[in-house]
């Protein structure tokens, strides 16, 4: 939405397992899958939901194709959505919240970690590969797409998991490039209004 310049209001949700706000009966009503993200908002006098980042970031680019996230050119914009779904169905259904708890209810505390950076090392080892046939400064060429949305929280995530960056210099060349754009450094975790101070 920074990208976008669409304004917005932030509502947190806290993840964190001791609070697991996703899972109480109001966010449940909002999100049965007690997942983040939900865009909300209010047209012709209904209110209007939408959950799942890709049917959201899809939606924004549908309503505001300026500051294109999608290529005009069908294989780039096939390749985009190839690098998204790296993430989306190859990293982060194997490391969100959802996960980690059945792992640690399977198997212990002691797996969680394990488990999780294996998840990671894998889809970020195939979006390496994929960055070193199709990225420029980029993730996909040398403009921002909806691929590069969705590579930098996996870097932060990794370096959560103490995970060694170096065997992966294109990706981090590439968050290093992208990170420099105000919306994307606006939108680190860190930055946002119920961060925690470290």
């Amino acid at each position: 939405m920074q990208l976008k310049g669409i304004a917005y209001d932030y509502e947190a949700v806290n993840l964190a397992p001791e609070v697991s706000a996703q899972k109480a009966a109001d966010y449940t009503l909002l999100n049965p899958l007690q997942q983040v993200p939900t865009l909300e908002w209010e047209e012709k006098g209904a209110i209007v939901r939408l959950t799942q980042s890709v049917a959201i970031v899809e939606y924004l680019e549908e309503l505001k194709p300026t500051a294109a996230l999608l290529p005009r050119a069908p294989l780039l914009r096939a390749r985009v959505r190839e690098a998204v779904e790296i993430v989306n169905s190859g990293i982060q259904p194997f490391q969100n919240t959802w996960t980690q708890a059945e792992v640690r209810r399977l198997a212990g505390e002691a797996a969680v970690l394990p488990w999780v950076s294996k998840a990671l090392l894998r889809g970020l080892r195939a979006l390496e590969v994929h960055a070193e046939k199709y990225a420029g400064r980029c993730l996909i060429e040398d403009d921002v797409t909806l691929a590069d949305l969705y590579l930098v929280p996996q870097l932060y995530q990794a370096r959560r998991n103490a995970i060694e960056l170096e065997q992966f210099p294109r990706l981090v060349a590439i968050e290093q490039h992208v990170s420099q754009l105000p919306a994307f450094s606006k939108a680190r975790p860190e930055a946002q209004p119920d961060a925690v101070p470290t």
